[in-house]
């Protein structure tokens, strides 16, 4: 496939409820169907959007941004939060009157929402026609015949093995320049609030080879930045095949051969040199200090570390089943800042867990203050049916404290971004041009290593290039600069 492509984009690297629908130009006779796609939620629902509009072309559908356009619309879900579901439950109801003019429409919802939900959605939400789960996008084309024959077309199962590794994604980046690769799919960590072992299942890591082979398409396309993705991607462990809780197992031969995130992370760095490459996101009890010092060695492994560490109090963090401590979790960020002083750091918080009191709120409130954060995403605790803190733990903690808690790390964050921002004035910094900026179509928008967001003149430069900037000036969120020339780094 070489279609041309576009795409309606609102911040592809934000973790909460965030839409993009695909948009691919007709180039081929064979299109004789349309289908829109709507994406909300974490980057891995994007990365599973592009695989399932590569199934989606092959079985002779054109990708449009219009859902009044076409017979088909697929919503791909996110089911982390209470507040993520009701809104996709809106927007289906937005297509209510599109299904009550044309019933040949059919409605389909993908992703983790789908997979915690299953058959009911059918009865729960009576215009849906298409239930999938994260593992079964292969089953697409059968689904929907199944509904045009109004035959329940509901496919859940979970896989142990499915990697989409022999898929290649269509590209929904408008510039054409950052790309997601999947590397692992699935969670083992249990974590007691979270949904995802339940919604993607079990871990299990993709061949290397296929990564490699996306990467070189990428490449060859002219790419210039790709971002590694897995729910914990330190986790990545490929010996064959096979659950990583089957390793040991493993023969003598498969174990001396394994490649972990650390030995990828540096084979893809020496392979593609001119690429910059991103990863998310970590597990503070799985990262090793052999990834940090491939990070320290590589200039085109960018120097940012999205690492959550949802509670600064101990006893949360063991009700949350995070199988770290305060203290060791501040020896990593030690061992981050020796290695790679200027490194961007990001983190999730949740507020507002249960049993949480103002102890626990302010040992939270005390770790950011002595990270620092560049940036992170920060959000009320919102029970989530079938995890182990909904059977186990009562929330009680009221919405009312929830939300002023939520409000002090909010501030904080934003001061301490601050902060960071304003340390860069004076420098001069390696952008890569990734698009207009939002206010100033004058003005190019990209981003440094670590990840923060800089705007400047555009002057001769173009999307795609890497340019030094020298910073003059910042917000809490953007650094403000002049362009001075092409960088001889990226």
């Amino acid at each position: 496939m070489n279609n041309s492509k576009e795409i309606l984009l609102k911040n592809p690297y934000k973790h909460n409820g965030t839409i993009t629908s695909t948009v691919l130009k007709k180039t081929s006779s064979k299109f004789t169907k349309k289908a829109y796609i709507e994406s909300y939620g974490c980057q891995m629902n994007f990365s599973d959007s592009e695989v399932v509009a590569s199934i989606l072309s092959s079985n002779d559908y054109e990708i449009t941004s219009k859902p009044e356009d076409a017979s088909l619309i697929l919503i791909n879900t996110c089911s982390i939060r209470d507040k993520a579901e009701q809104r996709i439950r809106k927007r289906l109801n937005d297509f209510n009157h599109l299904k009550k003019n044309n019933s040949k429409i059919k409605i389909g919802v993908l992703g983790c929402m789908a997979e915690r939900v299953k058959h009911k959605f059918l009865e729960e939400e009576k215009i849906v026609d298409i239930v999938v789960g994260p593992d079964s996008y292969k089953d697409l084309p059968n689904l929907i015949e199944k509904a045009k024959n109004n035959i329940e077309a509901v496919n859940v199962i979970l896989s142990k093995n499915e990697t989409y590794g022999n898929i290649s994604p269509i590209r929904i980046n408008s510039n054409n320049i950052s790309a997601f690769v999947s590397i692992t799919r699935g969670c083992d960590n249990m974590c007691t609030f979270c949904v995802v072992p339940f919604t993607r299942g079990r871990e299990r890591s993709r061949d290397p080879n296929s990564i490699i082979n996306e990467i070189y398409s990428l490449e060859k396309k002219g790419f210039k930045e790709l971002t590694l993705l897995g729910q914990n991607v330190d986790s990545y462990l490929w010996y064959g095949g096979g659950l990583k809780k089957d390793f040991s197992n493993a023969s003598d031969l498969q174990k001396k051969t394994s490649i972990s995130f650390d030995k990828l992370l540096k084979l893809i760095a020496e392979t593609f040199p001119k690429m910059r490459i991103r990863f998310s996101t970590s597990n503070p009890q799985d990262m090793t200090t052999e990834v940090i010092k491939i990070m320290m060695l590589y200039e085109n492994i960018c120097k940012h570390i999205h690492l959550p560490f949802q509670s600064g109090s101990n006893r949360i963090l063991k009700k949350m089943n995070r199988l770290y401590t305060r203290e060791e979790y501040i020896a990593l960020i030690k061992k981050i800042r020796k290695l790679i002083p200027d490194c961007g750091i990001s983190h999730d918080i949740i507020t507002g867990f249960p049993s949480e009191n103002e102890k626990d709120h302010e040992d939270t409130l005390s770790l950011m203050e002595y990270v620092k954060y560049d940036f992170g995403y920060m959000f009320a605790y919102s029970e989530r049916p079938g995890t182990l803190a909904s059977r186990k733990y009562e929330d009680n903690v009221s919405l009312t404290i929830k939300k002023r808690r939520l409000t002090e790390i909010i501030n904080l964050q934003q001061k301490h971004s601050h902060i960071r921002m304003k340390s860069f004035i004076g420098k001069t910094i390696c952008v890569l041009v990734e698009k207009n900026s939002k206010k100033s179509d004058l003005k190019w928008s990209g981003r440094t290593t670590q990840n923060t967001v800089v705007v400047f003149e555009k002057k001769n430069f173009k999307i795609g290039d890497f340019v030094d900037v020298k910073i003059k000036d910042c917000t809490s969120g953007t650094l403000l600069g002049d362009a001075i020339s092409y960088s001889k780094s990226i």
